[in-house]
């Protein structure tokens, strides 16, 4: 596999809802928020879904490098119930192999609903169920160590057994890259966050938002300094101000695309991950690599869902 994917195995439920609907429901737009299964049961039975698809972060990324031609693999917990088996074979009809072979769990599969409101932004909320039970019981040694990059989400810090998951994934790798997941994940785990990126992992996925609160900086030109700093591939992604690529002293930019018809913006990190490692792996400069992420982020904002 080029590349090994690890993380929530979530099924997605995407609903349109109204701005009132995320203030009655006391939401905060543009977030992520854990909930345990009767609270999910109780929101869920107030929208109309729209979609259900197999979905998670880094699913949605590696889902996307699939469908660049990509050979690549996927890791994530899902249970033996009807949303895991949906799960799997969502991943396998776009040609991902997935790695977790499902068994009978305590709890059920994952599942995220995802909130759409008219201005297409998308406010999250999770029950992980068994999802977030990963372990490093369940990482394949072999095929960790046999691909060229492992992709792994900022979300697996929400769980202790998912957490050492991670490290034991990272610790395999030839090349580990993170997407930071989330502004309220990096400020639940901000300074094993702030370890992660100086010293263990080599390719670093943020928004704006996400990489200003990691290293409490007021400007992007701060920003820019620190991530200078820290010698990594740091990628920053900022909506319609484009993306930028940090690694030491060279920095890269990338306009966005304009004149797109919005229409969800469900997915736009994940792919943008997706079309950026699709260029690593397949030997693109800096620059293109960034184009490619843009292309493909600028292409899912303008669907429902994550797929392209």
């Amino acid at each position: 596999m080029k590349v090994v994917g690890v993380g929530n195995a979530i099924v997605d439920v995407l609903c349109k809802v109204s701005d009132d609907f995320l203030t009655n429901h006391a939401l905060t737009k543009s977030t992520m928020k854990l909930l345990s299964e009767e609270e999910f049961k109780n929101l869920l039975s107030s929208v109309k879904i729209e979609i259900t698809i197999s979905g998670g972060s880094v699913a949605n990324s590696i889902v996307g490098l699939s469908q660049l031609g990509n050979d690549v693999a996927f890791l994530g917990k899902v249970n033996d119930d009807k949303l895991g088996e949906e799960y799997e074979n969502g991943l396998k009809k776009e040609k991902v192999k997935f790695l977790y072979n499902k068994k009978k769990e305590f709890e059920p599969t994952g599942t995220c609903l995802i909130l759409i409101t008219p201005d297409s932004e998308r406010t999250m909320c999770t029950y992980l169920g068994c999802a977030g039970k990963i372990n490093e019981n369940d990482v394949k040694e072999e095929e960790i160590k046999a691909s060229n990059i492992t992709f792994l989400e900022g979300y697996l810090w929400d769980k202790e057994e998912a957490k050492k998951a991670f490290i034991k994934a990272i610790s395999l790798s030839k090349v580990s890259a993170m997407s930071l997941s989330d502004q309220f994940c990096v400020e639940r785990h901000k300074l094993d966050f702030i370890d992660l990126v100086k010293n263990k992992v080599d390719i670093i996925f943020s928004n704006e938002q996400e990489i200003m609160s990691l290293f409490n900086t007021k400007t992007f030109e701060e920003t820019i300094r620190v991530c200078k700093q820290i010698k990594k591939n740091i990628i920053i992604t900022r909506g319609e101000k484009g993306a930028v690529s940090v690694n030491s002293d060279n920095v890269a930019e990338c306009r966005s695309e304009k004149n797109l018809k919005i229409r969800d913006l469900t997915g736009a990190g994940d792919l943008f991950a997706a079309g950026y490692l699709h260029g690593i792996i397949n030997d693109f400069s800096i620059e293109d690599c960034l184009k490619k992420g843009t292309e493909l982020s600028s292409k899912i904002i303008q669907k429902i869902g994550a797929r392209i």
